[in-house]
């Protein structure tokens, strides 16, 4: 019997994943998502990278070996607030703190009028101190793209952090700060920040003169944002 509902709740789940991908997902169909599908939403676009020493690299300068005031690398973590993320953290807070429709679909408003798009990144210095710099910068482009006019600046809101749809479905390590960046979808051009053509996008963060980069597929639901520019949250 058991295994016969595991089997129910795997094809549920596939069921909402190929909704989402065909756009054809209801618009409160995420307050009747178990805490399962909460959390298989919510990770979808959890991912690990680390802040080295690649630009360095580039330069010709290696630091192995040499003491400094400042980290030589950081762990770095990032969760995409697509859509369907934001609904996700949603429904998992009212899961777990019992709020009505009517306010869970009211934290997914706010979420979303946070801005175009927000990723949350979480970092550790590894080496070295421990001090995260205030001067830190993350940038959104196509993945691979060596065109400057193509990436977009994020800019770090820490009240976001107040946000329940913000703060994701994964357990919080303290090891980590955790810093909300919210990136404009268009660029200053008026261009979509990813053309049809383009089925990644990376984030690049950079702290001093070091980088580390995520890499994320581009969901459809972000694509119909991006198709329809005139309709995103302010």
């Amino acid at each position: 019997m058991k295994w016969r509902l595991l089997v129910i709740s795997m094809f549920g789940l596939l069921l909402l994943r190929s909704s989402f991908a065909q756009g054809l997902i209801a618009h409160d169909d995420y307050l009747q998502w178990s805490l399962q599908q909460c959390d298989s939403f919510g990770k979808s676009t959890y991912h690990d990278g680390k802040v080295g020493s690649r630009m360095l690299l580039w330069l010709g300068i290696d630091m192995r070996g040499l003491k400094t005031e400042r980290s030589h690398n950081y762990k770095l973590r990032a969760t995409w607030f697509t859509p369907e993320v934001i609904r996700a953290s949603a429904r998992n807070a009212q899961l777990r703190s019992r709020f009505t429709e009517r306010e869970t679909r009211a934290l997914v408003a706010e979420a979303e009028a946070a801005g175009d798009t927000v990723i949350m990144v979480e970092i550790d210095p590894n080496q070295g101190s421990g001090v995260i710099p205030t001067d830190w910068e993350a940038f959104l482009q196509p993945k691979g793209s060596t065109d400057l006019s193509a990436a977009v600046r994020g800019v770090e809101k820490p009240d976001l952090r107040k946000l329940r749809a913000l703060q994701g479905v994964m357990q919080r390590n303290y090891d980590y700060d955790r810093l909300w960046v919210v990136f404009p979808l268009i660029r200053e051009d008026g261009q979509p920040l990813v053309s049809p053509e383009q089925n990644e996008i990376e984030m690049v963060v950079r702290i001093y003169n070091r980088e580390g980069v995520v890499v994320w597929n581009v969901p459809p639901s972000i694509r119909a944002r991006l198709a329809a520019p005139q309709s995103r949250p302010n």
